[in-house]
């Protein structure tokens, strides 16, 4: 294990940590309110700590896995950490533990919140509560890379531990490109976003925060009632850009970037994605239709939520606990498969299922004919045995980890819809659940053993389950 390279870059992360922190800063001063001091002591202490702690080089630039595993996964412990002491500091969370909570699922983009009046926040408080969904939707190493690159040429392996996905490439043959690409298209969805909401009638200050939560598929919401409250219009704008922010950034830079339209609508998952969420819209909507009044009002909030719940954002427009069984039981289906790889979003990806649905065709064809050579197929190209074999453990890591975490759940006080329904959304960095942590509820009444248990999960989902379980395995701290 190369420790200082490790280091090296922990400090990094903590100097890119205090400039993320000058912007809720900024607001603070705009606002004249108490919690820039909070924020300004979180900043200098990270950049005096980062300062020193990068002043010893490493002593060897090596770099692989393992590394690159352990690096991402202590990256996104330490920001969280970090992140979390303004809210405690400014008295707005009081509680530690929660304010390590609300900080984990923002910036893993799950939605999850402790907090039952988000309404009493500060501005700049509000501020920094939606604007680590917009940090943690594209990842924090990635962002590192395009700006900052580190020398050696081992990119790649921080690219893998943090990107979603059943397997990462790049989009040109430098990584640190790439790195670039996907933020330069990122930022561009989002100032897009932002316009529109603004010419929709939000306040320059709401679009801002609002397009941050949903370009990076968070949920997390300047008002009680989520998306409730705002007009057709602008619920319809969240309602494409939930959408846009499930999708693989591929197809953007294959459509604006390599201007290869015919290759971005070759994309099977994209097309599969697109699918799965208007054919589970258009079910909720005739279900539901006799609750309201036009088949175009419920499939306006039908649209929604299942963009929603699909590109695991977790906005809602409606209470969806109180709509018919079929309906909560198309979204709970909806809700573990989650967005496309290489997307801002959660879940266990629809090319993992797609791949896996193809697997099981397979073994059935070799039951009835055991000589037959057939491999699962995407977008046109065979998949290779080893991500098959990859996904195929992945389904039963994750299976593992959805059961403990349910058995720890369990002994809280809530039913079994709840805990059930509260691991999903926190594993699959979906946010609202059912029943009491439903959309109108929150996870504050939990205790803090469940609370951690939860942390763990969202942490573990948004980093594609390995990297986190690699900091357990004894193995993994050896030097080389």
């Amino acid at each position: 294990m190369n420790y200082s390279i490790i280091r090296y870059i922990l400090c990094r992360v903590l100097e890119f940590a205090a400039l993320f922190l000058l912007l809720p800063c900024l607001i603070a001063l705009i606002y004249r309110e108490k919690a820039g001091f909070a924020f300004l002591a979180v900043i200098i202490g990270c950049f005096i700590i980062g300062e020193i702690g990068k002043q010893k080089k490493p002593k060897s630039n090596v770099f692989y896995a393992r590394e690159g595993f352990v690096t991402v996964s202590l990256a996104w412990v330490v920001l969280s950490v970090v992140g979390a002491l303004p809210f405690y500091l400014s008295g707005e969370i009081p509680n530690y533990v929660d304010a390590l909570y609300e900080t984990i699922s923002g910036l893993t983009t799950t939605g999850a919140s402790v907090l039952s009046d988000v309404e009493c926040l500060s501005k700049s408080i509000q501020f920094w509560r939606l604007f680590t969904h917009w940090i943690g939707g594209m990842g924090v190493l990635v962002l590192i890379m395009a700006v900052l690159p580190l020398s050696g040429g081992y990119h790649m392996h921080l690219m893998r531990a943090e990107s979603p996905g059943p397997s990462v490439g790049k989009l040109v043959p430098k990584v640190q490109t790439t790195a670039k690409i996907l933020y330069s298209i990122y930022i561009a969805i989002t100032l897009l976003q932002i316009v529109l909401l603004k010419i929709a009638g939000m306040s320059l200050y709401d679009s801002v925060v609002l397009s941050f939560s949903t370009m990076g598929t968070g949920g997390f919401g300047v008002l009680n009632t989520s998306a409730g409250s705002y007009s057709v219009s602008v619920q319809n704008i969240l309602t494409v850009f939930m959408i846009l922010g499930g999708m693989n950034f591929n197809v953007y830079y294959l459509l604006v970037v390599a201007r290869k339209p015919k290759e971005a609508f070759k994309y099977e998952e994209a097309r599969v994605y697109l699918l799965m969420l208007f054919g589970a819209a258009a079910l909720i909507t005739w279900n539901i239709r006799g609750d309201y009044g036009s088949l175009a009002m419920a499939f306006k909030d039908a649209i929604f939520q299942v963009a929603s719940i699909g590109s695991t954002t977790g906005f809602s427009t409606t209470d969806f606990d109180k709509w018919p069984e079929f309906s909560k039981a198309i979204l709970f289906i909806v809700m573990p498969i989650g967005a496309c790889a290489g997307s801002t979003g959660g879940g266990f990806k629809v090319s993992r299922v797609m791949i896996l649905l193809q697997d099981m065709k397979k073994e059935l064809l070799r039951v009835i004919h055991p000589q037959i050579v057939k491999r699962p197929h995407l977008d046109g190209r065979a998949v290779d045995d080893d991500t098959v074999s990859s996904i195929h453990s992945y389904l039963i890591i994750y299976l593992v980890i959805v059961l403990v975490s349910f058995l720890l759940l369990s002994v809280d006080k809530y039913d079994f819809t709840t805990n059930f329904s509260a691991v999903f959304a926190n594993l699959n960095n979906t946010g609202p659940g059912f029943h009491a942590v439903g959309p109108t509820c929150n996870y504050g009444g939990y205790s803090v053993l469940s609370k951690f248990v939860l942390m763990f999960d969202m942490l573990t989902g948004r980093l594609e389950l390995l990297p986190m379980l690699v900091l357990f395995a004894p193995n993994t701290w050896k030097r080389y």
